[in-house]
C-alpha cells in the first residue's frame, strides 16, 4: 500500500499529461495537421534522398581516390590547393593541402632574419644590411626563447585552429589528472584509516571509489599519451608543409641552398626528416610534462600549505630554489651536445646516401675499401661523441636521482612530521593535535588518515618537481633540436629573399659575391637575350665566384637554331644555368619565355631525371595524370610521342602505362636520353635548352630526333660539342676559342665567310701535306744519326755510347 501511495502522484501527473495533449490534438485545425503530416513527410523524404546522394558522392570519391592513388596523381584545387589520396589501411584517406601565403612568408621573414635595426651599417653606407641571425650556442637563453616562439608561430598560426584546439583538450586533460591525484590522496588516508580502526564497510566502499576513480585516470592517461603523440604529428604537419613550400617552389631554393648559400650544407634532408621529427616530439612533451607538473606544484603546495601550515611551505619553496639552482650549475650542456650530435648524424647518413646515389660509379672504380673508411670513419666520430654524451648523462643522472628521489623523500617525511613535533606551526593537522585529550584515540584516527593524504600529495609533489628538474635536461635537447631546425629555416627564408649580408663578406672577396648580385631576369619574353652578362660559377656563400666569360650578349627568336660549341670547362652548361634562374645574373640582362608551356622554354639537362611513378608519369612530368586529362591529350597521344622519340617498344615492354618500376635503373643511358627528348614532345615548347642530351644516342637517330623537335616548332639551343650538330641549327656561339682577344665568338652556320674560313683551313691543311715527304726524309736521318754510337775504351773494355759518329780508344788513364 506504501509503494502504491508513493506511485499514485506520479501516475496522475503523466495522465494529466496524456489529457493535455489529447485535448491540445483535438482543438488543432485539420489544415494545419495536413501541412504538418505534409512537411514531416516531404523532411523524411529529402533526408532520405540527401543522404543517398551523400553516400553516392562518398562511394565515387572513393572510386576516384583509388584510381588516383593507383596513378599517383592528385587533383588541382582553388588558390593553389592540391586534393590526394593516401592509403589508410583497407580504405583511403582523402587529404587536402593548403599551400602557405606568399604574404605568410614576408610576414615571417623578419623572425628569422636579422631585423635591420638589430645590424650594423657598412661605413659609408645609408642602407641596412640584412642578413641571417647570429650565431648562438644552442642552450637555455634568450636566443632558444626566440628561436622557439618563432616556429611556435607556425606550429600554432591562429588561436582558431586545430593545433589550439588539441592543446586545449590537452591541458583540460592534465588538470582533470590533477584533480584525480587530489582525490585519490585523500582516498588513500581514507581506505588506511578505515582499514586501521576496523570499518569494514567504509572499507570496502572506500575500495569501489578507488576502483571507479582508478578508471577514470586510467583513461585521462591514456588520453594525455595520445593528445600528446597528436599534438606532436600536427606540429610537424604544418612545420613540414611550410618547409616544403619554402624549399620546393618556383625560386629554386631546394637548389639554391646546397649550391649557392650552403648554410646547412649537404644535410637539407637530415634536418627536414630527423631533426624535424625529434624538435615535433620534444616540443609535445614537453607542454605534458612542464604543465602538468606546474599544475601540480601549485594545487598540492596549497593543499599542503593548509595542512601543514605555512614553515612547511617555506621549507618546500626553498627547497625547489636550492634543488633548482644546483641542478643548473652541475647540468652539462645538453643542448649544444644534441646540436653536434645531430650534426654527426647527419654526416654518417649523408655518406651513406651518396653511396647509394653513386654505387655504379664506386663498384666501376673498385672504391668499396675507400668507402668503407669514410663511413666507418664517420660513425667512430659519432660513436665517440655519443659515448661522450653517455659518460655524462650517468654522474648527471646518479647526482639527480639521488637528490630528487632519496633527499626530497626525507625531507618529505621531516615536512610531514611538523603537525606531530610542532603542533602550532603545523596548519590544520597541528589544530587537531592541539584539541582536547579526551580524543587520543579520533587523534590518533585522524593523525593516520593526514599523514596518509600527506604523505601522498608529498610523494606526487616530489614527483612533479623531480619532473620540473627533469625538465631542464629536456628543454636542454630541445634547445639543440630548435636551433637545427630554427637555422634550417632562417637559411630558407635568406635564400627566398635573397638577402645576404654585406657585412659579414670579408674584404679579400672577389667581385662577385652573393651579396652583389645586380643583374636582372626576366621572364615573359619572346626569345632568349643576354647583354653584358658576365658568366660566374658562384661559390658558396660568402666567397666570390669564379668568372669564365667576362660579358655576352646575344640575342635569339623564334626559329633560330642555336649551337653553343667549345672545350670543356669554358661555361657551355653554365650559360643553361644562369638562363633558367639556377645561378644569379651578378649583371645585365637576361630576357627568356617563361618556363614549361606552349610558349614557353624547357631545359634539358645532362643527366635525364626519372621521377617515382609510372611509365606514363616519365613522359609527361612534370605533370600529372589530371595535368594531362586537363590538356585533352590521352594514351594514345603518348604512344605517338614515344614512337617519335624511337620509344615505342616500352610500353610493350614494361607491361602498360601504369607499370610502376625503378625507371633509372631499368632504362639505358641512351633510353633516359630519349626520353627526355619525349618529354620535350609532350610539353611542346616554344624553346628548348638541350645540354649534351643526346650524347649516348647514335648519330642517325640524334638527327631524326632533332628534326622531329624542329617539325614541331621549338627552337632548339643545344649544347654539344659534335660537329655533325651544325647541319641542324642556324648559329654557332664558340667559346673559348674566339678572336682578337674575345672569349667568344658568334657566327651564322652555312654562310659565305663560314665558307672561306673552312676553305682556309683547307687550304692550310693541303700545303703542310705537300711537306709531309720532307719531313720523313728528315725523320729517317734523325733516326739514322741516333743509331749510331760511340765506343770508348775504359779499363780495357769497350762500352757503347750512343749519339756519336766516332770510335775512339783511350789509352789507361782516360
Amino acid at each position: 500500500m506504501a509503494a502504491q501511495s508513493k506511485e499514485d502522484p506520479l501516475v496522475a501527473l503523466y495522465t494529466r499529461y496524456l489529457d493535455l495533449l489529447r485535448s491540445r490534438i483535438r482543438r488543432t485545425p485539420r489544415n494545419f495537421k495536413t501541412l504538418a503530416t505534409l512537411a514531416l513527410a516531404i523532411s523524411l523524404i529529402s533526408s532520405t534522398y540527401g543522404s543517398y546522394k551523400w553516400w553516392k558522392r562518398r562511394l565515387e570519391d572513393k572510386a576516384q581516390g583509388r584510381k588516383l592513388l593507383r596513378k599517383n596523381s592528385g587533383l588541382k584545387g582553388k588558390d593553389g590547393e592540391r586534393i590526394i589520396y593516401v592509403p589508410r589501411g583497407n580504405s583511403i584517406s582523402k587529404v587536402v593541402i593548403r599551400p602557405t601565403k606568399p604574404t605568410t612568408f614576408d610576414a615571417h621573414r623578419r623572425l628569422f632574419l636579422t631585423p635591420p635595426r638589430m645590424t650594423r651599417l657598412q661605413s659609408g653606407t645609408s642602407t641596412p644590411a640584412y642578413g641571417p641571425p647570429p650565431q648562438t650556442k644552442p642552450g637555455l637563453n634568450l636566443a632558444f626563447l626566440h628561436q622557439f616562439l618563432s616556429l611556435f608561430n607556425i606550429m600554432v598560426p591562429r588561436f582558431r585552429c586545430k593545433e589550439t584546439g588539441l592543446l586545449l583538450s590537452h591541458a583540460v586533460f592534465l588538470i582533470l589528472r590533477t584533480y584525480l591525484s587530489l582525490v585519490v590522496a585523500r582516498l588513500d588516508g581514507a581506505i588506511v584509516r578505515d582499514l586501521v580502526t576496523g570499518q569494514g564497510r567504509s572499507f570496502l566502499w572506500g575500495i569501489f571509489r578507488w576502483l571507479s576513480v582508478g578508471t577514470l585516470a586510467s583513461y585521462t592517461n591514456s588520453m594525455i599519451k595520445f593528445l600528446q603523440s597528436k599534438i606532436s604529428i600536427a606540429f610537424r604537419t604544418r612545420l613540414t608543409r611550410y618547409i616544403h613550400d619554402l624549399y620546393l617552389n618556383a625560386n629554386l631554393n631546394y637548389y639554391k641552398l646546397g649550391n649557392l648559400d650552403g648554410g646547412v650544407g649537404q644535410g637539407a634532408d637530415q634536418f627536414i626528416t630527423q631533426d624535424l621529427t625529434l624538435f615535433c616530439t620534444a616540443a609535445a612533451s614537453l607542454y605534458s610534462s612542464l604543465g602538468k607538473p606546474l599544475v601540480d606544484l601549485f594545487v598540492f603546495n596549497y593543499q599542503l600549505y593548509v595542512s601543514l601550515g605555512p614553515l612547511a611551505s617555506t621549507l618546500l619553496l626553498s627547497n625547489y630554489i636550492a634543488t633548482a639552482t644546483l641542478l643548473r650549475r652541475i647540468s652539462p650542456p645538453f643542448g649544444k651536445l644534441k646540436a653536434v650530435e645531430g650534426k654527426k648524424e647527419g654526416d654518417f647518413r649523408g655518406l651513406h646516401a651518396r653511396l647509394i646515389a653513386n654505387a655504379e660509379e664506386v663498384a666501376f672504380y673498385g672504391g668499396s675499401d675507400v668507402e668503407k673508411v669514410f663511413v666507418n670513419r664517420a660513425f667512430q666520430d659519432l660513436k665517440k661523441w655519443m659515448e661522450g654524451i653517455y659518460n655524462l648523462k650517468v654522474r648527471y643522472n646518479m647526482l639527480e636521482d639521488f637528490i630528487l628521489k632519496y633527499s626530497w623523500s626525507a625531507f618529505g617525511y621531516i615536512v610531514t612530521s611538523l603537525p606531530v613535533f610542532l603542533p602550532a606551526w603545523g596548519g590544520s593537522g597541528g589544530k587537531q593535535e592541539l584539541g582536547p585529550e579526551s580524543a587520543n584515540h579520533s587523534r590518533e584516527r585522524g593523525r593516520m588518515k593526514e599523514f596518509i593524504t600527506n604523505k601522498r600529495l608529498m610523494l606526487s609533489l616530489a614527483d612533479a618537481g623531480g619532473r620540473m628538474m627533469y625538465s631542464i635536461k629536456d628543454l636542454s635537447e630541445l634547445a639543440g633540436y630548435t636551433s637545427r631546425v630554427y637555422t634550417l629555416i632562417s637559411t630558407l627564408h635568406r635564400v627566398h629573399a635573397g638577402a645576404y649580408s654585406t657585412h659579414r663578406r670579408p674584404r679579400s672577396t672577389e667581385l662577385y659575391s652573393l651579396s652583389d648580385v645586380q643583374g636582372t631576369l626576366h621572364t615573359g619574353f619572346d626569345g632568349v637575350r643576354l647583354e653584358e652578362v658576365p658568366v660566374v660559377a658562384p661559390s658558396l656563400y660568402p666567397y666570390g665566384g669564379d668568372e669564365l666569360i667576362e660579358s655576352l650578349s646575344f640575342v635569339l627568336h623564334s626559329g633560330d637554331h642555336l649551337l653553343i660549341s667549345g672545350p670543356n670547362g669554358v661555361g657551355k652548361s653554365s650559360i643553361a644555368r644562369i638562363v633558367a634562374g639556377l645561378w644569379p645574373v651578378y649583371r645585365g640582362l637576361v630576357s627568356r619565355p617563361r618556363q614549361i608551356g606552349m610558349d614557353g622554354i624547357m631545359f634539358l639537362p645532362q643527366r635525364p631525371y626519372l621521377s617515382v611513378g609510372t611509365l606514363r608519369d616519365q613522359v609527361i612530368y612534370p605533370h600529372t595524370e589530371f595535368d594531362m586529362r586537363e590538356n585533352s591529350k590521352n594514351e594514345n597521344h603518348l604512344q605517338q610521342i614515344l614512337d617519335a622519340a624511337r620509344l615505342g617498344y616500352l610500353v610493350e615492354r614494361e607491361g602498360g602505362w601504369d607499370t610502376r618500376k625503378e625507371w633509372k635503373d631499368v632504362l639505358s643511358g641512351g633510353e633516359k636520353q630519349r626520353m627526355g627528348i619525349a618529354r620535350l614532345l609532350y610539353h611542346e615548347p616554344r624553346y628548348a635548352f638541350i645540354d649534351e642530351g643526346t650524347s649516348a644516342v647514335s648519330s642517325d637517330v640524334e638527327g631524326l630526333l632533332y628534326e622531329t623537335a624542329k617539325d614541331k616548332g621549338i627552337t632548339l639551343i643545344t649544347i654539344s660539342t659534335r660537329a655533325s650538330l651544325k647541319k641542324h641549327h642556324t648559329y654557332n656561339l664558340v667559346l673559348g676559342l674566339g678572336e682578337e682577344g674575345y672569349d667568344w665568338e658568334w657566327h651564322q652556320i652555312g654562310t659565305e665567310s663560314e665558307k672561306l674560313g673552312v676553305e682556309k683551313e683547307v687550304n692550310e691543311l693541303k700545303a703542310k701535306l705537300e711537306n709531309v715527304s720532307e719531313w720523313e726524309r728528315r725523320l729517317t736521318e734523325i733516326d739514322e744519326e741516333l743509331n749510331k754510337v760511340l765506343v770508348v775504351r775504359i779499363d780495357g773494355k769497350e762500352v757503347e755510347v750512343p749519339g756519336e759518329s766516332a770510335v775512339v780508344e783511350n789509352d789507361e788513364s782516360t
